[in-house]
């Protein structure tokens, strides 16, 4: 037997310490709430796109001792959370006692039928107490609207917030109201408060049902032991993938080993000649970290999933899962980035472009860990991050391209272009960056090397895209990115 109970797995509700009880190990958040009776949260769609089950974790800030995350309840098994501590929309107030947040979403008719309101409470509640928000708010003059724009209110909130919970009734705009009528958290406000002390560290779990077992180790090393020892093991961190495994397709895997919070797989540094990014970080995390420093990731994040799902994925799992349709590998694959393959044996060095070698496969080996992500500096003076799919956020890429190029006396000195979407995996687009190397950067060379684009790749027929949109769009988006730079 791989793990063993050392205490008994718990998790602390609306201020409560509440055992986990006698549980398959792949229950997740939601269902177990629900059989707790908080119905507060809903199954909408089982996969981290409707926003109906979000809930609040407290976590690690980057602002703040701690953060109050909103994350999607349906994808989380609730043995990762032991330990740790949670609030529903049913914590946050009462009907005698309303939340600022339950208030305003009152008042101002942001609710209709109901259904996904706790939903939009939780992910609401996460961005009135983001502390970068409640700043914004604190110093606006009273009496005084201040600016905004349409994905920002005047009071600092980022509509992005919400971006993971969708409203068939009230058509948002009460929801929006709403959210930019929300000043500042109370002084005394518990909640706000709280953010002042540390999140719970992760506790050490061992949780074994009929279904399979669960481990959260303490260190690197030990995690890397037991997938040297089991082949029939999958490492989980946000869950955003396995999550959808287990809901969707029934999924069970024997052995789960959770990875997200090993301090060894979240290193974070910006120096002189590189950027390295832990691979457990979450993509909110790294925005955040990262403050804009790197533009072409900057661009990528307001169009990965939503923030619900950022708050919870990391850029490790986005790579491992080696899917064809991941959007941080263009992004990654023009800023030329390197992985750091760890295992039992040791560690090695990997060009992500050698990464991936077919349909959902990479070098990886089964008991290997991404352990970091290598950005090199300096960074190409003129990046892109291209999305297409048919909504603009919160959708999957029918096609995504990055590009980083350098231009140096009119002439191109440099060209990395990363693919994807339109082959068996993500790649670089390397006759387009022949085309471009050493030519002058103008229309000419840039619509010769736009043809050579749209013949890169494989593109396929699915439900998302055609073979031939796909391959117009590369052609185009090639265009586009140099236009856009000229009038930059």
């Amino acid at each position: 037997m791989t793990t063993q109970a050392l205490r008994t797995p718990a998790l602390t509700v609306n201020g409560e310490v509440t055992p986990l009880g006698d549980i398959s190990v792949h229950t997740t958040v939601l269902d177990w709430l629900r059989n707790r009776g908080l119905t507060g949260a809903k199954e909408g769609c089982a996969e981290g796109e409707c926003g109906a089950c979000s809930v609040l974790v407290a976590r690690p800030g980057t602002e703040s001792a701690t953060e109050w995350t909103a994350v999607n309840a349906c994808l989380l098994p609730v043995a990762s959370l032991d330990g740790q501590e949670l609030i529903t929309s049913e914590g946050l107030g009462s009907a005698a006692d309303l939340h600022p947040v339950q208030k305003e979403m009152a008042v101002r008719g942001g609710s209709q039928c109901g259904y996904c309101t706790p939903g939009f409470i939780c992910s609401m509640a996460a961005e009135y107490y983001r502390p970068g928000r409640a700043a914004a708010a604190t110093s606006r003059p009273a009496g005084e609207a201040g600016a905004g724009d349409h994905e920002h209110g005047p009071n600092g909130f980022d509509l992005h917030a919400l971006s993971g919970n969708l409203c068939r009734c009230t058509g948002y705009r009460p929801i929006r109201d709403a959210a930019y009528a929300l000043d500042a958290p109370a002084e005394d406000d518990a909640f706000a408060v709280r953010r002042d002390s540390p999140a719970p560290a992760p506790a050490s779990t061992g949780m074994v049902s009929p279904e399979g077992e669960f481990l959260r180790p303490t260190t690197l090393q030990a995690a890397l032991t037991v997938l040297g020892e089991r082949d029939d093991a999958v490492v989980v961190a946000g869950s955003t993938d396995l999550g959808v495994q287990v809901n969707i397709f029934g999924s069970r895997p024997p052995l789960t080993i959770a990875i997200d919070r090993l301090e060894e797989l979240r290193e974070f540094s910006f120096g002189t000649d590189e950027v390295r990014l832990g691979a457990a970080l979450t993509l909110t995390e790294i925005e955040r970290k990262l403050a804009g420093r790197v533009p072409l990731l900057a661009q990528l994040f307001p169009q990965f999933a939503s923030r619900l799902i950022r708050n919870g994925a990391t850029i490790g799992g986005n790579l491992g899962t080696g899917s064809p349709i991941g959007d941080t590998p263009p992004a990654l694959l023009a800023l030329d980035a390197k992985l750091v393959l760890a295992s039992i044996r040791g560690e090695r060095v990997v060009a992500l472009a050698e990464y991936f070698t077919g349909y959902r496969q990479t070098v990886k080996a089964p008991d290997e860990l991404i352990r970091t992500i290598v950005i090199p500096l300096p960074l190409a003076p003129m990046t892109a991050f291209h999305k297409i799919a048919k909504r603009r956020f919160d959708d999957i890429s029918s096609v995504a391209i990055g590009y980083a190029v350098d231009v140096a006396d009119g002439v191109v000195r440099e060209a990395v272009i990363g693919l994807g979407g339109v082959a068996a995996t993500p790649l670089r687009a390397r006759a387009t960056e022949a085309a471009l190397i050493g030519r002058p950067w103008n229309e000419t060379t840039v619509r010769t090397a736009a043809a050579v684009l749209a013949s890169e790749g494989t593109p396929m027929d699915d439900h998302r895209a055609s073979s031939s949109y796909r391959s117009a769009m590369l052609g185009q988006s090639l265009l586009r990115f140099y236009f856009e730079e000229a009038q930059a």
